[in-house]
């Protein structure tokens, strides 16, 4: 179902937004040489990060939020419309080869299904009541995270779930790029990123884009090592699934044990590839099954399992 809002309300409500502000100042930017543009766009892209700093505080508590439900078996859901939902859907299916989580443990909902991550699906993003059948497909728990993704932080599919997963209990994050947005009220962590007016008016693929990238690029990556999915900055958790990865695994192992090529190798043959179990062969000087065992008994966590090994 689509929204029969007055376009004339539609018109007011987005000219309202920081995000679809016009700026004269660039009213004349396609006359200008490509090298102008560029470095124009430079500019503008390098102010994304000062933005994201000033809600850091925000976004760590979030953060713990996220993994403290996650830590008992809870998933952590992304939902938008547009490049908003691209990109959770983005961030959600390249955490399982980085941390080799089940793919059902990190989702990413576009409105309008998977066609909409490569076409636009015309009236989805307008539906609260798509949203609320696509989190109900999923069944959710109050260990359950929902993260609503919006740049003008008025979405109806990204605030009707916000709203629908709150009514059941999940914890909820709305991140948007406008100040005193609806989806911010409506969660209980809201994460505002104001980026202010895009280059091209309107286009918050740009400004907003990078923002909402980064923010989602924090969200699951510090929420993984607050899980033990990393040891210091290496992504012990990694799933070697092609040569590239395979190649990374083996100096991962290298980094963390400082162990030679051929010690490495059979430490991830005794391990079936595992990283972290192969580390632990390595510094705790125990065989496959033993480290497997120690890290089954720590959660997972490398750490806590090198602890257990000495005691």
């Amino acid at each position: 179902m689509t929204s029969t809002s007055d376009p004339r309300d539609l018109q007011a409500q987005l000219e309202s937004l920081t995000t679809e502000a016009f700026r004269p100042e660039l009213a004349d930017i396609d006359r200008l040489p490509t090298l102008d543009i560029a470095r124009l766009m430079n500019a503008e892209d390098t102010t994304v990060p000062a933005a994201v700093a000033r809600r850091l505080p925000e976004i760590a508590a979030a953060i713990d939020d996220i993994a403290e439900r996650m830590a008992r078996g809870g998933r952590l859901v992304y939902a938008g419309a547009g490049t908003a939902g691209r990109l959770g859907v983005l961030d959600a299916s390249e955490c399982p080869p980085t941390f080799n989580t089940d793919p059902a443990q990190v989702l990413g909902l576009i409105a309008g299904g998977r066609q909409a991550v490569v076409t636009s699906v015309e009236g989805a993003e307008d539906s609260a009541e798509l949203a609320r059948a696509d989190l109900d497909a999923l069944a959710l728990t109050g260990v359950d995270t929902v993260v609503g993704v919006s740049a003008s932080g008025r979405t109806p599919y990204a605030v009707g779930a916000v709203e629908h997963a709150r009514r059941q209990g999940a914890l909820t994050i709305g991140l948007a790029c406008n100040a005193d947005s609806a989806l911010a009220a409506a969660a209980e962590h809201g994460i505002e990123i104001v980026v202010g007016p895009e280059l091209l008016t309107g286009s918050t693929r740009l400004k907003a884009g990078t923002a909402q990238k980064l923010v989602l690029n924090m969200l699951s990556t510090i929420t993984m090592i607050r899980l033990g999915k990393t040891y210091g900055n290496l992504m012990v958790d990694v799933r070697a699934s092609n040569d590239k990865l395979r190649a990374r695994s083996r100096r991962i192992v290298a980094l963390a044990t400082g162990a030679e090529d051929d010690a490495v190798e059979r430490a991830l043959t005794a391990t079936d590839g595992e990283v972290k179990n192969a580390i632990l062969t390595l510094l705790a000087d125990v065989d496959g099954p033993t480290a497997a065992r120690l890290l089954a008994d720590s959660g997972g966590r490398l750490r806590a399992a090198l602890a257990a090994a000495g005691d």
